[in-house]
């Protein structure tokens, strides 16, 4: 089994969802008392949001190449970033390690696309809605998505910073996002992504107006499908 090293704590709620979904894959795979073998650095996400929110990528990216670089060293053979947000500097992560960047878009990128579906509603934080690497790596995958409108992607972001990262599950605000992708399948989308790995907590992919992609679900398969080497992965240096 190869190991999984796990960049974490953004937040750690997701992070936690992360480990628990690797664990049960190998368990289901291999039986009896199977777990996985991971190494998981997990940050001060409060470091992390402060970059965010200054605009400071650059920074980011050499705090979370220097984790990367660690988890490498201490034996991890390929690396997940346990969020959709700091994909943004995903391909900076990548050049400082030597084993696989799994990438968190190729691969829901390649779910979608397995599914025939194409046009998909980003549901996400407004970092990722809104700056372009996410719609242009998707892009590159033959993917084009579709985001809510400005009042709905400000509700979307505030749902996942202010309750979800803080273990807050709201029926109101699961009523606000169900409401979000049904305007959006009136509109053209043919499915949906759960874009952020905390979304997970408050919405059911099978349960909704669209069919539903849960990118932690998606991420942590392929991660899983690595370790026990019948991995198909497309982003082993996220370029």
């Amino acid at each position: 089994m190869r190991i999984i090293g796990l960049i974490g704590g953004m937040s750690f709620e997701s992070s936690a969802v992360y480990y628990r979904l690797i664990n049960e894959m190998v368990r289901d795979r291999l039986g009896g008392l199977a777990s996985a073998e991971v190494l998981m650095y997990s940050v001060n996400f409060e470091e992390i949001v402060s970059l965010q929110k200054a605009g400071r990528w650059d920074a980011a990216a050499t705090r979370l190449g220097d984790v990367a670089h660690r988890l490498q060293a201490a034996g991890a053979e390929c690396v997940l970033i346990c969020t959709n947000t700091m994909h943004l500097i995903a391909p900076e992560v990548a050049a400082r390690i030597s084993v696989p960047l799994i990438n968190i878009i190729d691969e829901t990128a390649a779910a979608l696309k397995a599914a025939g579906r194409v046009k998909p509603l980003l549901l996400a934080t407004r970092y990722t809605m809104e700056h372009g690497f996410y719609a242009d790596r998707m892009a590159r995958n033959g993917v084009s998505i579709m985001v809510p409108s400005a009042e709905d992607r400000t509700s979307v972001h505030d749902i996942i910073f202010n309750e979800l990262c803080a273990g807050i599950v709201r029926d109101e605000s699961r009523k606000t996002l169900v409401e979000i992708i049904e305007r959006a399948k009136a509109a053209g989308a043919d499915s949906v992504i759960l874009g952020c790995t905390e979304i997970c907590l408050i919405l059911d992919p099978n349960g909704l107006a669209l069919p539903g992609f849960d990118s932690t679900t998606i991420h942590a398969q392929t991660a899983v499908d690595f370790a026990l080497g019948a991995e198909k992965t497309r982003a082993s240096q996220a370029a």
